[in-house]
């Protein structure tokens, strides 16, 4: 059996992401030392919280067709093997950064574990993309992953600058 997903669907599973790497970003804070990159973390966090209300938001403008149920599901098992997903990959898009954190980490290495959850959240959108049907709302998430792109974008100006 073919499974796809609606827009509505996505979009819940992308606030619950987004929601956990406001999290991540929240812990990261806490265990650097360093006063810029925790208000480099808490600025992301702020952006996560961001992207969330985004995504709730564009939730709300969907229109019925997209919200509409792709194929018959009367245990709801599509929703909650959505939200299995989504708490599976823990912050964006993979199992927790938060659990490699010892707080002896330096700037540089909370970047870099920060960039790769944001990749992988791209890549989870991507895949999630291929299951959601044009006539279902693809073109939101679509939109999802140009929010992940600008997230890795911001953090590899980041790392780049503390290179110098």
């Amino acid at each position: 059996m073919s499974v796809t997903f609606n827009a509505d669907e996505v979009l819940k599973m992308a606030e619950q992401i987004e929601r956990n790497g406001a999290i991540f970003y929240r812990e990261a804070a806490g265990k650097t030392g360093n006063a810029e990159m925790k208000d480099m973390f808490l600025n992301m966090a702020a952006m996560e919280d961001g992207h969330m209300k985004t995504f709730e938001e564009m939730r709300q403008d969907l229109a019925a067709q997209e919200k509409a149920p792709t194929a018959f599901d009367p245990y709801n098992e599509a929703t909650l093997y959505l939200q299995t997903m989504a708490d599976d990959k823990g912050t964006e898009g993979m199992k927790s950064p938060v659990e490699k954190l010892t707080g002896n980490e330096s700037p540089q290495e909370l970047l870099e574990i920060a960039i790769d959850a944001e990749k992988n959240s791209v890549l989870f959108y991507v895949g999630l993309k291929d299951l959601v049907t044009a006539k279902a709302g693809r073109d939101k998430v679509e939109d999802v992953i140009r929010e992940e792109v600008k997230h890795v974008a911001d953090l590899r100006r980041q790392l780049t600058a503390l290179n110098g």
